[in-house]
């Protein structure tokens, strides 16, 4: 035989404490938690890639000496580093390509005349890449005098702002989810102000603070719960949408999605009951810690 208190659908009846409002609220706030997961995922994904790209390769500018063209300078300069344990490969870049490189820049009126530097690319292996102090060394001992560019400082830039890129949307889910259990936190305050008949017919029933507190708990848990899931749908149709729009390189360079940042997703429903559950329970035990326990 159950008793009073287990017959849950009547003693807490729906809405009774705006939840049709508070569902709406936990799932925009998990839509947006999603997206901000997402993001950072992208972004440290973008930024890595970045920084992996700059860490397998290295510039080199060729200044001839007297007598030698700069041609014949970044030929003998890119012929040297190859040769270079740690290199996969070095080309020296003709007028054409650096041309190439400075037009979106300068635009095509002034290349012409605009003397430009005597370039040598150089593709590190990415499983021991030479360092600029070996390239540097190499150059020297043929008699080159060149400047080498590891990209030290541009990656360093890169993962600096990948790192405050992943704190801030770390920081975001923080928030939303704080935001979440807040409303939470109220909603079940209202309700237990507003079934404080029923819970005192409950107390004199024989219902311990224990069985009461399970009810809200177990209510807003599974509200959170279909909240969560629905804010996660929202987010996934979002994002796939993006994703198939930006092909295989992303919506944007600074945000390559990828069809598997929707396992990212899944988690949100259990997170946003455990959070349910969690306030739920503080607010319960804060409004019947002022009656006598019963267990």
């Amino acid at each position: 035989m159950k008793m009073p208190f287990e017959r849950q659908a009547g003693l807490l009846p729906r809405d009774a404490a705006g939840e049709t409002w508070l569902a709406a609220v936990i799932a925009v706030l998990c839509f947006m938690a999603c997206l901000a997961a997402v993001g950072a995922v992208a972004a440290d994904r973008a930024a890595h890639g970045w920084a992996r790209q700059l860490r397998a390769e290295a510039t080199v500018q060729v200044r001839p000496r007297v007598g030698e063209t700069g041609p014949t300078a970044a030929a003998r300069a890119a012929e040297t580093l190859a040769g270079v344990d740690g290199v996969s490969e070095a080309v020296a870049l003709d007028r054409k390509a650096a041309e190439d490189l400075l037009r979106p820049w300068m635009g095509e009126a002034v290349l012409a005349d605009l003397p430009l530097p005597f370039l040598v690319t150089v593709r590190l292996d990415p499983d021991a890449p030479a360092s600029a102090v070996t390239l540097s060394r190499a150059l020297a001992q043929a008699g080159l005098d060149a400047d080498v560019d590891d990209h030290a400082l541009w990656r360093g830039e890169v993962e600096r702002s990948a790192a405050l890129i992943t704190a801030l949307a770390v920081a975001g889910f923080v928030l939303t989810a704080l935001a979440a259990a807040s409303a939470i936190v109220y909603a079940t305050r209202a309700g237990l102000k507003a079934q404080a008949p029923v819970i005192e017919t409950l107390s004199l029933s024989g219902a311990g603070d224990r069985a009461i507190a399970w009810l809200f708990q177990r209510r807003f848990g599974l509200l959170a719960a279909g909240a969560g899931a629905a804010g996660a749908i929202a987010a996934a149709v979002l994002i796939g949408a993006l994703a198939a729009l930006g092909g295989e390189g992303g919506v944007s360079p600074a945000l390559p999605l990828v069809w598997s940042d929707l396992l990212i997703l899944s988690p949100c429903p259990l997170i946003a009951a455990t959070v349910a559950l969690v306030a739920a329970g503080f607010a319960v035990t804060a409004a019947l810690g002022g009656r006598a326990p019963r267990r």
